[in-house]
């Protein structure tokens, strides 16, 4: 069941293509942004209004979306508190954690580069590898996964070519420069966001009936939930996305990137009024959902329909096709706005942690990250290896387009699997290295052997437990294996200490 037909979802996606093209053109200073210090950290330059923006915007991903419309029709006032007030926490933790790592480490580009210096352990940094790459598979597949859903379900694009198209478009900016194409556009996409929320949220709450048509569903589809602090929504919700929600933000490259892109002294407010500005957004969009769970208004999911698409189905019941269309560049801004970043975050890693450098190389990058005088001949391998960098980031970005694509896919023909399903699994992996990157940050006795056991017990451990409370449904397993994942990363780390402390050097 289509709200616009065909030819009008491909015109607007092409549409939204080129609009975003033209603004990372317009905005991209060519010389600068091919060299990887301005691909990967914008040059270290970024103000803080455009910090705080792309911070929120890419925040504002699927789940903030379209899992908070879902939480407040199903489990009412207290599904979206326990949804917004841990994604607020997860990104002002920022406030703290920015500023300390860009004391210990001032050129750096990701987390574990930051976990190999602190920790000089190869192991360690290897470790840490898998749940960084994996989180920013995971952004790019969820945002593929429901943005192809959306699109079908109001078009009837077929989800293949609507995930092959926002591919596309996604490559086609992200490509020219970097993480400056990132943020330029995660400002545009911000604002069409607050349009959106603008136009379509008051529209729609007229059409229901106002306030009232709201209100009878704050308790969600069966009632019930109306009490925020609800223990029964707390145990089996909020305490599993409190823990991923904040494990994520902090185990998210994207965020560290921005950290080490933003100018230092701009660090907090970036981080306080991006966290400020993204709560915004679910709060306001939970009126979806209310009215969704307004059962009078007669608002049904179509069959094989994801339960997470309950906004959209409530939009395109009330609203002219001009509202829909609105409300389609509002989703897909949002959508993109984290696409884009985890390509950034993808290629950030790939160049700085896995591709390999000769010691001359690593003196010359370092060098010119602190703005030494370079030699000629210096002068002539920075070329080089920025040409080579740029060249890895941008092959880095097809690859985990190209992956996140094949993944999406195979999550479509999973039986029963949704995108709550595979939001709680990334960040549940995310968890595994939150307490030991807290640590590093912290306490001077850290050691690598307890982050690596702690890390890999997590994974071998927990990860499965977690995967199997959610095959057979049971809140007390899903509870249980996040607190175990947390428990046995922070006592590996405490109980092996460093046996003799030695002076930082960072």
């Amino acid at each position: 069941m289509a709200f616009i037909s065909q030819t009008t979802g491909y015109a607007l996606l092409v549409i939204y293509g080129i609009l975003m093209v033209i603004i990372t053109y317009f905005f991209a200073r060519w010389k600068k942004y091919h060299t990887i210090q301005g691909f990967l950290v914008a040059g270290r330059n970024v103000n803080w209004w455009l910090g705080a923006t792309s911070i929120a915007a890419s925040w504002i991903w699927a789940p903030a979306l379209f899992v908070s419309v879902q939480m407040a029709y199903q489990k009412g006032l207290a599904g979206i508190f326990w949804f917004t007030f841990p994604n607020i926490i997860a990104l002002a933790l920022y406030i703290f954690l920015a500023p300390k790592i860009r004391e210990k480490l001032p050129y750096g580009y990701t987390l574990p580069q930051y976990i190999k210096h602190r920790l000089q352990s190869e192991r360690a940094h290897k470790i840490y590898l898998f749940p960084f790459f994996f989180y920013q598979l995971m952004a790019v597949t969820v945002q593929l996964f429901a943005g192809g859903s959306l699109i079908y379900l109001l078009t009837g694009i077929s989800l293949i070519n609507a995930m092959i198209i926002m591919s596309v478009i996604v490559l086609a900016y992200s490509l020219i420069s970097g993480l400056e194409s990132s943020i330029v556009t995660d400002f545009i996409q911000f604002l069409l966001i607050i349009v959106g929320i603008v136009v379509v949220i008051p529209w729609i709450i007229s059409t229901a009936g106002g306030w009232s048509a709201v209100s009878q569903g704050m308790g969600g589809v069966t009632g019930q939930f109306r009490n925020i602090f609800d223990p029964g929504v707390a145990f089996s919700f909020g305490i599993v996305t409190a823990i991923g929600l904040i494990a994520g933000a902090i185990s998210d490259q994207q965020y560290w990137q921005r950290v080490f892109a933003i100018k230092k002294k701009n660090l907090v407010p970036s981080f306080l009024f991006g966290a400020l500005m993204f709560g915004i957004v679910p709060i306001v969009l939970s009126v979806l959902g209310f009215i969704a769970a307004n059962n009078s208004l007669g608002i049904t999911l179509p069959e094989g329909a994801d339960v997470s698409l309950i906004g959209v189905v409530a939009v395109s019941t009330l609203l002219p096709t001009i509202a829909i269309a609105i409300f389609v560049i509002m989703l897909l801004s949002a959508l993109f706005s984290t696409l884009d970043s985890g390509l950034n975050a993808a290629s950030s890693l790939f160049v700085t942690d896995v591709v390999k450098y000769s010691d001359e190389e690593r003196k010359v990058l370092t060098k010119v990250d602190e703005g030494q005088h370079l030699t000629q001949k210096e002068m002539v391998l920075s070329k080089k290896l920025d040409t080579r960098g740029v060249r890895n980031s941008q092959i880095a970005m097809i690859g985990i387009t190209v992956l996140g694509f094949l993944v999406a896919l195979a999550a479509v023909y999973i039986p029963g699997f949704g995108l709550k399903h595979l939001w709680w699994i990334f960040n549940t992996v995310a968890a595994c290295v939150v307490v030991p990157t807290v640590l590093s940050l912290y306490w001077k006795r850290l050691d690598a052997k307890g982050v690596f056991w702690g890390v890999l017990i997590s994974f071998v451990v927990g990860i499965p437990l977690f995967i199997y409370g959610n095959i057979i449904d049971n809140s007390v397993w899903i509870v249980g294996a996040s607190l175990f994942i947390i428990a046995i990363s922070t006592a590996s780390c405490l109980l092996m200490p460093k046996k003799k402390l030695l002076e930082e050097t960072t």
